[in-house]
């Protein structure tokens, strides 16, 4: 049954996550409003286009690929290093939704997600407002 699917299955395994990665890293470059974002980043995405696939895989309901490699998540924790604000936040999200909007069909699984991804992003923030 469709309903029983992991998200993982329902974008196309371990190919749609990598395009919704792909996709995403190359609107980093892209996408003024993802100026602030991008700044963060080293210049050379690929480490950082592996480790969201790896993610993705995991916390979509596939192979466990970032915890099999690096152990728990700890997003939060990880991300203490660049300093995140809102402009920063917004700029992976306006990558993220248009690499979803690109890459993946199933309104559904749009719908369930994006609530969730919203919030992960903003739980990155870990700078106050100026």
């Amino acid at each position: 049954m469709m309903d029983l699917e992991t998200p993982y299955l329902r974008m196309g395994g371990a190919d749609g996550v990598r395009r919704l990665t792909t996709r995403f890293y190359d609107l980093m470059d892209e996408l003024p409003e993802a100026a602030a974002c991008r700044a963060i980043h080293p210049a050379d995405l690929s480490a950082s286009r592996e480790k969201l696939f790896e993610y993705l895989s995991g916390w979509l309901g596939g192979p466990p690929l970032f915890t099999d490699k690096y152990g728990a998540p700890m997003l939060r924790r990880r991300h203490f290093g660049p300093s995140i604000g809102k402009p920063e936040a917004d700029g992976w999200l306006a990558c993220f939704h248009q690499a979803w909007a690109d890459t993946v069909s199933d309104n559904a699984l749009t719908q369930d997600l994006m609530p969730k991804i919203n919030a992960l992003a903003l739980h990155m923030i870990n700078k106050p407002a100026a």
